[in-house]
Formats: structure tokens, sequence, C-alpha cells
């Protein structure tokens, strides 16, 4: 018995490494480049943009306004005081922590904020100095607009040069050995490939391997067995081992991190079988324990209060300067069909409350009644109905909603209730798209996914971009949205 597994449980972890590392150096002529050696480019490469944006503004502005080159040797030092702060910044934020797996919105976002901050720096140092009057208060704002466009052109050509080298195989971000089931290890190398981490050697879970706390010895070929283990992860130098453990594995995997935790290098867990379900999850204190928080809210207290302040300032100045189209529209509905001009549709809002949703009346029944969708060349639509569907200002009157706290400016479009009843039991996380108040627009609208949901492959789609935009939200993504709102051709797809 022991011969056995003195022969079998292991695989040789030369032939195993090669079966990953192989088919790279046949498409790649050279070594892959260390990651942080592009990063250490990128952190040249802006701090020359943020500096040469600096001071070409300022030599165009006093050149087409004054005549002439800035003569105060102020600028070049600012120049560089802007760009040492903008660097200093994105480092001291981890802007390029994991820059080759964040998304590109982020990244730009974090690349706008660290310039909007240095330049709050300058000005603090330049009132602090009593110097602002002699740097010129327009060149600092052109100087403020080119800087912002040079950064996000900068990490725009960046980020994509980065994908490309990732995809190619010509950066290499970590070096990770894998150690668990053939069928795992192989999955598992392709995810990390596609994040530039390089599966430089691969192993099968050890068949024994006891518990340091455990009374007597183990087996002398359960020992053999993982010194080639260790050994062999020693000659790899890798920077971090995954061990990818399954249920009946758990056992095993004290005495496991314990031997293994003589090798200089990150040790992982990842239970293979709650891979999907753990994907968010991270580790926090949570008084005095430690738990593993598998999900969060949202948005933290403050992020919520921000969004609550911008949703009040934008309704409240969208009902001010949409009145007289607001009182336009509504003598049209009142003229063109009998019935009332506003109607409230009993919809799901934030934690699954019902809420009444306000509208503009296009059809000619304004009850809710028995729930059916509007579709294309619907005989309940007015002809007035039909003009404000498809441009979206029957929803208009959601305004009052986000002022009354019922709805935000950008969230998940809130359903009707039948609706809502109709695929809650048919996909497990619908519901999950109440954790966040709903919007008056949305990532699913203003990519096509509106109108009527009469499959449940429809209504899939829909959600997917629902619970995308929760778990991404940011400021800069609702911005966007609003704007495809606007100008998007697909935010008009399927309104009828």
């Amino acid at each position: 018995m022991p011969a056995q597994h003195n022969n079998g449980p292991l695989l040789n972890h030369q032939a195993a490494a090669a079966s990953v590392v192989l088919p790279r150096q046949e498409a790649v002529s050279r070594p892959p480049q260390p990651l942080w050696m592009a990063i250490t480019k990128l952190v040249i490469l802006e701090f020359f943009v943020v500096a040469g944006a600096a001071y070409v503004a300022s030599v165009i502005y006093h050149g087409a306004v004054m005549g002439g080159l800035p003569s105060s040797p102020l600028y070049i030092a600012a120049n560089l005081f802007l760009a040492a702060t903008v660097e200093s910044i994105a480092l001291g934020f981890g802007h390029y922590k994991n820059s080759q797996s964040q998304s590109r919105h982020g990244f730009l976002f974090s690349g706008f904020g660290a310039v909007a901050l240095a330049f709050s720096f300058l000005l603090s140092t330049l009132f602090l100095l009593k110097i602002t009057e002699v740097y010129s208060r327009a060149t600092f704002v052109f100087q403020f607009i080119t800087v912002e466009f040079a950064v996000l052109a900068a990490r725009t050509f960046f980020y994509s040069r980065l994908q490309s080298s990732i995809a190619a195989g010509l950066v290499n971000a970590r070096r990770v050995v894998l150690l668990g089931d053939a069928i795992d290890r192989a999955e598992f190398a392709n995810r990390l490939k596609a994040t530039a981490i390089q599966t430089v050697g691969s192993f099968p879970f050890p068949v024994w391997c006891g518990d340091p706390k455990d009374d007597g010895d183990p087996p002398e070929w359960a020992e053999r067995e993982v010194r080639r283990l260790i050994d062999g992860c020693r000659r790899l130098k890798p920077d971090d081992v995954l061990i990818l453990a399954k249920q009946d594995g758990l056992t095993r995997l004290n005495g496991l991190v314990c031997s293994l935790s003589e090798i200089p290098a990150g040790l992982h867990v990842i239970l293979v079988e709650a891979a999907t379900f753990l994907a968010p999850a991270r580790i926090v204190e949570f008084g005095n324990t430690v738990t593993m928080q598998v999900l969060r809210p949202p948005l933290s207290q403050l992020q919520r209060m921000a969004k609550r302040v911008f949703d009040v300032l934008v309704a409240a100045a969208g009902l001010v300067i949409l009145s007289p189209l607001l009182t336009i529209v509504a003598i049209a509905v009142k003229l063109d069909s009998a019935g009332p001009v506003l109607f409230r549709q009993t919809r799901h809002g934030y934690n699954n409350e019902t809420i009444g949703v306000f509208k503009f009346r296009s059809m000619t029944q304004a009850d809710d009644g028995e729930f059916v969708q509007a579709v294309r060349n619907d005989s309940r639509i007015t002809r007035i109905g039909a003009i404000l569907r498809r441009t979206n200002i029957d929803e208009l009157p959601q305004l009052i909603n986000v002022l009354r706290g019922e709805m935000s400016i950008v969230g998940p479009r809130p359903h009707a209730t039948a609706h809502n009843k109709m695929f809650e039991g048919k996909i497990s996380v619908f519901s999950r798209r109440h954790v966040v108040k709903p919007g008056i627009t949305g990532w699913a609208q203003v990519n096509g996914y509106r109108g009527a949901t009469e499959t449940l492959e429809k209504m899939q789609r829909r959600v997917e971009h629902d619970l995308y935009y929760i778990d991404n939200w940011s400021f800069w993504l609702d911005l966007r949205i609003m704007a495809m709102t606007l100008f998007s051709k697909t935010a008009y797809t399927n309104a009828y």
C-alpha cells in the first residue's frame, strides 16, 4: 500500500508546469514582462504627461492672450509639483493595484480624481504662500482642463496596451502554483491567465497530510509526498500558491497549510465548490471576531447620502427647468383623451416596499387592473401617449418620486408588482434588484433592455445589467448612464 502512494499520488511537477508554460513560450518569442515594470513605465509616462500638458497649456494661453511666453519660473515649479502630486496620489490610493483586472471606467475615474485633488493642493499651496496674484487664474483653469484630458488619454492608451499585452502573454503579473484536482487546475489556470497571472506549476492535492496537532508520526510515504511538493514549489519560486480545496479535502487543510508555510510565497485557499458563491467575499473584522463577508451593502452610508443629495439637486432643477414642457404635455394629454393627466402605478421599490410611481397617462386605461405589458402598436396607447413613450417624456413626473425619496435618478427600473410576481420565482436573484432605490433610467435601459419582456431570457438579460450596476456603482457610472439616456440610440430601443 505505501508503495502505491509513493509512486502514484504526486505528479512530476516539471511535467505539470511544462503543460502550462510551454504553449506560452512557443507563442511568445521573449519572456513575459513583469507587471510592476509596466506600471513603472506608466508612472513615468504619466508624470511627464501631467508636467508637459500643464506647461503646454500655460504656453498656449499666454501666447494667445498675452502675446508671449510665461515669464515666471513659478509655472515650471508648479508643473513639476502637479506631476509629482498626481503620481503620489495615484500610488498612495492604489490606483495601479490590480490594474490588469479593474474596469476601464474605474481606472479612468481614479485618474480624474487624482488630477482634481492635485490641483486642489496646488491652489492651497499658492494661497498659503501668498503668490496667487502671480499665478494667472485663467491659466490655472485652462491647465486643469488640459491635464484632465491628457491623463484620461494616457490612461486609456495604457489600459488598452495592457489588456492586449496580457492577451498576447507579454505581461506577467504574478507567478502562481496550483494545488488540486487536474480539472480544477486547468480551469483556474485559464481564469488566472486572463489577468496576467502565470501558472508556473501544478500539483495534485496530497493524499494524506496530517494535522500537526494529531498525536503520532505520519506515514513515511506521506512525508516523502509532502516533501516533494515543498521542494517542487521551492524550485519554481512562485509568488503565490493556490490550494484548490474541495469538501473531502477540508480536513487536510490545516496540516497542508502548516507544511507549505515554509515556502516564501503567499498562500491562498479557494473552496472550489463554492468559488462562484464566494467570488465577492472578503475577510473582515466584525466586533471581536473575523468573518467571511460574502455580500455587503451596495452603497455605504456616505455614498447613499451623496447619491441622495445628487438626486434632490437634479430632480429639483429638472422640475424647474422642464416646467414649461411639463405644462404643455399635461395640456396635450388632457385634450387628447378622457382621463387624468397623471396616474400612479403600484411598483416595488427599495427593500421590496411598494411605491406609487407617477407617469403621464399614455393609455386609455389608467388603473393597474390586470397587468398586461405594452407591446408594439398597442391599441390602448393614445396618440399623444405614443409620442411620450417613444421619447421617454412620460417618465418625467417620476422626478416627484425622486424628491419624495422613493426613487433615484439612476437605478434599476421599477417593475409593476404583477410583473415582479411573474419572474421572482423563475430568476433566483430577481429581487436583489431592490437593494437600491429604483431609478428613472438605468444601465439595462440604456443598453437596449427595455420594453416588453415576454421571454425569460429577455428578463434575465435585464436583471444581469441591473445587478452589474448595483455591484459596480460609481458617480462616473451614474453620469455615463444619464448621458446615454439623452444621447444614445440604444436608450430608445423598444420604446413603445
